[in-house]
């Protein structure tokens, strides 16, 4: 369990030397590191300029080989000008057509758990289930692409949760964080291999596209007629910074595969999450399934569209209380390039790392009384009155927050208000042990029973 500080800030600033010592020829320099668990000490840090904190490069050095210089890993001004060009890929005009695409791969992950419960109900690992649903939609709305993955193996999904295993094992062993000896291992070489897959994949998507997209010497009107059925793939392909220069087919196999790696596992995270909490009190289930069910009327379940999203109040209480109490994300990393104050004057100096704890913050009893206590009615509006606004971070803040947050929520809701109105959720017997990883996982596998409902 983590444990939130009263005070806000736990200070980590100093090691045992021989340690110190022996291992900063292989992690570089050392660097004293703070962690901050209480939204008034996060501020000042996530709402620093990307300069003044990037993310810190350590952290997040293991996924590079995979992802290359996406937003996720790239800094400065490079990070600046993607951040500006994929903004767009996340406009609601985009995003629109694809809750599509999240009903049809909901709807094949249901007609598994139909089959599998046909005789009852069925116990299901909602990790594997919905992990495998998430990535069939992003492969859609990234490249266009059916794999059918969830109906049969995919090399490229395979490979997909292979680099995402390797990475969180590699993290967790020490002597792995040396890349000379990493590539030397089976792990190493595994890791390479998926990588190529991935890669390989991602650019003949790219280069097919780049023969098939409309003249970009189209006019803006025409082509943002257009936008409204692209893909990701394509809307970057079109996209071009305020110089009228466009993104390289490196930056975008980048971006595809940062957008593939960021949203599968955050939102089955998320969703296997919120399930989980609905399942232990049935009160909020039942009273999430009516008001689905009142939105629709009569209207049938594959009829849900992006407008009904925002009339879903409930439910969405649900959703960001599953959140605050299991963020996919538990923790994230910035370092200081200049001295940070604080609100109390006390200043975190130029060089250090803040480890910013989401789940240390959204455990914080100075902030969330009874902090383990699943109540969705934490976030109605009389309750959310004087609230600091950084205490409920789970898509980060700032200007390096998640640029696929709206994404990821409405896959969430829409895959959400499905399955309620199919399938009663059950706890298993086994009570889960949450696991950190890349995201917030259970130990074991996060086990739950659906039973369908009679129609």
């Amino acid at each position: 369990m983590i444990k939130a500080s009263e005070e806000g800030l736990l200070y980590i600033q100093s090691l045992v030397r021989t340690f110190r010592d022996v291992c900063c020829w292989w992690v570089g320099p050392w660097q004293p590191v703070v962690r901050i668990f209480h939204p008034a000490f996060i501020k000042p840090v996530l709402l620093a300029s990307a300069s003044v904190a990037p993310k810190d490069a350590v952290f997040y050095s293991f996924l590079k080989p995979w992802l290359g210089d996406g937003l996720l890993m790239s800094t400065g001004d490079k990070w600046s000008r993607h951040r500006r060009m994929l903004t767009p890929a996340f406009h609601f005009n985009i995003l629109k057509p694809y809750v599509k695409i999240f009903k049809d791969s909901t709807n094949i992950m249901h007609a598994k758990w139909q089959c599998l419960a046909s005789k009852g109900s069925a116990r299901l690992d909602m990790f594997e289930h919905i992990s495998l649903m998430t990535l069939d939609s992003l492969q859609k709305c990234v490249f266009s692409f059916n794999s059918n993955c969830q109906e049969k193996p995919s090399e490229y999904i395979a490979a997909i949760l292979e680099l995402s295993a390797l990475v969180a094992r590699r993290h967790q062993k020490l002597h792995l964080h040396v890349d000379l000896l990493y590539h030397l291992t089976r792990d190493g070489m595994r890791f390479r291999k998926a990588c190529r897959l991935v890669h390989d994949f991602t650019d003949t998507v790219i280069q097919e596209r780049r023969r098939t997209l409309p003249d970009q010497s189209e006019d803006d009107d025409v082509l943002k007629a257009k936008a409204k059925t692209l893909d990701f793939i394509d809307v970057l392909l079109l996209s071009k910074d305020e110089h009228g220069k466009a993104l390289s087919d490196e930056d975008i196999r980048a971006e595809a595969n940062t957008f593939m790696f960021g949203g599968h596992d955050t939102t089955a995270s998320g969703l296997s999450w919120v399930l989980y909490n609905l399942a232990r009190h049935p009160e909020y289930q039942k009273r999430c399934r009516q008001e689905v069910r009142e939105l629709l009327r009569d209207r049938e379940p594959e009829e849900i569209e992006w407008n009904d999203l925002v009339q879903l109040p409930f439910l969405t209480m649900c959703i960001k209380e599953s959140l605050r109490l299991h963020p996919p994300v538990t923790a994230i990393s910035r370092c200081c390039t200049q001295d940070i104050v604080l609100p109390d004057g006390r200043v975190i100096p130029k060089g250090v790392i803040c480890r910013i704890s989401i789940f240390g913050t959204h455990h914080n009893p100075t902030v969330w009384p009874d902090p383990e206590v699943y109540n969705p009615f934490r976030f109605d509006a009389e309750s959310s009155k004087g609230r600091p606004s950084l205490a409920f971070i789970p898509f980060s803040a700032g200007p390096r927050n998640c640029i696929g947050q709206t994404f990821a929520l409405s896959e969430i809701k829409v895959a959400l208000a499905l399955t309620l109105l199919r399938f009663r959720i059950l706890p298993d017997d086994k009570e889960p042990r949450r696991k950190p990883e890349l995201i917030l996982r259970a130990e074991g596998g996060l086990w739950l029973r659906v039973e369908p409902l009679s129609t």
